[in-house]
């Protein structure tokens, strides 16, 4: 049911909609729920000053109780009525989902436009009739748009007069969600409120689905981590927290790290394919790049909280030329040349070229041979292979690029050392 597909409550434009709003128009008419108001902006200013009323409470409701002569009067000047709803003239109570009892007391807003002088209904009208007239039973919005409801049950309850309908719909008013600092609800103007961004980031749908949901909610004490149907099976709109949730984007990214990690190894793979792509990696993927990304996923599954980590960290599988980061040849030991020569002098005669075979060479050659601890012996071979620090498990990384560029890599990073 919709735009594109039609359905029972058709049509689905509001601007196909006209003749509709036009009869419910009428019907609220000749209930007297709406009248004609002439009064101009300077006229209800002028009245509220001389009336010792603040003029930011607006209009007075003057146009209630016209009279047939002074509605022609007001024509005979070329004035063009609007219509406004009669507000009833007493205390509107309705019970939010969230927030439990509200009410609106009488007076706290005035009698309001639902139609201009040119004839053509406000949204404040057509939201609620387009409502109303498709059976909505629940509406659920962000608390900032709970003082419009006051208006809301005001026509739901004209609609309901006119025979229009014959219920008003539950209402629930989410909380906020502000921004890492200060307590400004976030915009479409801020990073955090971007799904695409999201998405080019590395957001799989499970992890920020999972985080969104915790923000004004929670599926059990000491628990953040579950799936969508997990979510859907215990999710009940009176367990909402009422108070404004902050968006944590830290805590979004851990949260989404963990599903990264419970997704199968292949459908990580083949997730991680249009990322490495973007990050010019590859174009069409070749069968062979294909097969060497499947090989190497496993390696960051670990490791990464987004999708848009792993070009970072499989990239030097992909390139021709190793590009050292500043920070990985900062930190190289000062005999990081020698460390690579005996590398190349320990794998050299190595014939079965596997994770296993390629630790236990390298481990006799650097750990007990040069008598260096691991954590210094790997540093030079790990800038060697993939330019950086920190990287993927280094001898499955040298067993996927296969003895010859291992080797070729190492003797290059000793070359550039010594120039």
């Amino acid at each position: 049911e919709g735009v594109e597909v039609g359905g029972p409550h058709a049509p689905y434009r509001q601007s196909e909609r006209h003749d509709i709003y036009r009869e419910v128009i009428d019907k609220l008419l000749a209930t007297g729920a709406l009248y004609e108001s002439y009064s101009t902006a300077e006229e209800i200013d002028a009245r509220n000053e001389a009336n010792g009323r603040a003029k930011q409470l607006g209009y007075d409701n003057f146009d209630r109780d016209l009279t047939d002569e002074q509605k022609a009067a007001f024509r005979a000047e070329g004035r063009q009525p609007a219509l406004r709803l009669r507000v009833p003239d007493e205390d509107l109570t309705y019970v939010d989902l969230i927030r439990g009892e509200v009410t609106f007391p009488a007076g706290s807003f005035p009698d309001f436009v639902v139609v201009r002088p040119n004839g053509v209904p406000l949204y404040t009208f057509v939201n609620p009739v387009d409502d109303a007239l498709m059976g909505i039973t629940h509406v659920l919005r962000g608390e900032d748009l709970m003082p419009s409801t006051a208006r809301q049950l005001s026509l739901y309850a004209a609609l309901i007069d006119a025979g229009v309908t014959t219920f008003v719909p539950r209402f629930a008013h989410m909380p906020l969600v502000l921004g890492e600092t200060g307590n400004k609800k976030l915009s479409k103007r801020d990073p955090q409120a971007d799904l695409f961004l999201h998405r080019e980031r590395g957001f799989i749908h499970e992890g920020l689905l999972n985080y969104l949901a915790l923000l004004g909610w929670s599926i059990g004490p000491d628990r953040d981590v579950f799936s969508l149907d997990e979510f859907i099976a215990a999710f009940d709109i009176e367990n909402v927290n009422p108070n404004p949730a902050r968006f944590d984007q830290k805590k979004a990214e851990s949260i989404n790290g963990d599903h990264i990690r419970m997704l199968d190894v292949k459908d990580f793979a083949e997730r991680t394919v249009p990322y490495l792509a973007a990050a010019g990696l590859f174009d069409e993927p070749t069968h062979e790049q294909l097969v060497l990304a499947f090989r190497a996923a496993p390696l960051v599954q670990e490791r990464v909280q987004l999708l848009g980590e792993v070009p970072g960290m499989l990239g030097f599988l992909f390139r021709d030329e190793v590009s050292y980061d500043a920070d990985a040849l900062k930190g190289l030991p000062a005999n990081a040349a020698e460390v690579l020569d005996a590398c190349v002098t320990a794998l050299e005669p190595v014939t079965d070229f596997t994770p296993e075979k390629i630790q236990e060479a390298l481990s006799t050659a650097l750990v007990e041979n040069l008598e260096l601890k691991p954590r210094v012996a790997y540093g030079p071979p790990r800038v060697a292979i993939t330019g950086r620090r920190v990287s993927p498990p280094l001898f499955e990384s040298m067993d996927l690029l296969g003895k010859d560029e291992s080797l070729r890599r190492l003797r290059a990073l000793s070359a550039f050392l010594a120039n």
